[in-house]
């Protein structure tokens, strides 16, 4: 039996990395005020994992913009595959040179281009695409803060959120 409106299930579900860190740094707070001892310093690591819990939530929390648009986003061992009603593909995590926000597109549509391969783009609101804020955290030097607030701008625009940098090139002898 559901006792849960589905309606304020989705909402605690959307909220659930927050809800967690709120709770774990209740029972931090118990212990650490009326504890001594090992149970003290249990209390005040359990509230220093809640902020950090919190902060990472929270980014979760701003990167969800819904469900239910066309499509499942499947992550897997860093292979990122996109299963759309009109397009597709698949992009190692590795391979990726540039992420783009595409706001022009409705819903807004994350681009990742590889070398050597069309872009693979994928809407914000496509199913499992939550799972994208992993693999986007994971690129070297992406600022995650300006990845979100990109996310959150409107008006029909693209903007690059991360581009790999060159390698540098190798200087070989010829003697």
């Amino acid at each position: 039996m559901n006792f849960i409106r589905p309606e304020a299930r989705a909402a605690l579900w959307r909220w659930r990395e927050l809800l967690g860190a709120l709770a774990l740094l209740a029972l931090g707070l118990r212990w650490a005020l009326g504890g001594v001892g090992f149970i003290q310093m249990t209390g005040w690591a359990c509230v220093a994992l809640a902020v950090i819990l919190g902060v990472v939530g929270a980014q979760r929390m701003r990167f969800r913009l819904g469900s239910g648009g066309p499509g499942v986003v499947q992550v897997t061992e860093g292979q990122i595959s996109y299963f759309g009603p009109l397009t597709g593909g698949a992009v190692a995590r590795s391979e990726i040179e540039t992420l783009r926000l595409d706001h022009t597109a409705r819903p807004s549509h994350w681009v990742l281009e590889q070398p050597g391969q069309p872009p693979l783009a994928i809407p914000v609101t496509a199913t499992g695409a939550e799972a994208l804020f992993d693999v986007f955290a994971s690129l070297p030097g992406l600022k995650t803060e300006r990845m979100l607030s990109e996310l959150h701008h409107k008006g029909p625009h693209q903007v690059v959120i991360w581009q790999r940098s060159p390698e540098p090139r190798s200087l070989h002898r010829l003697h």
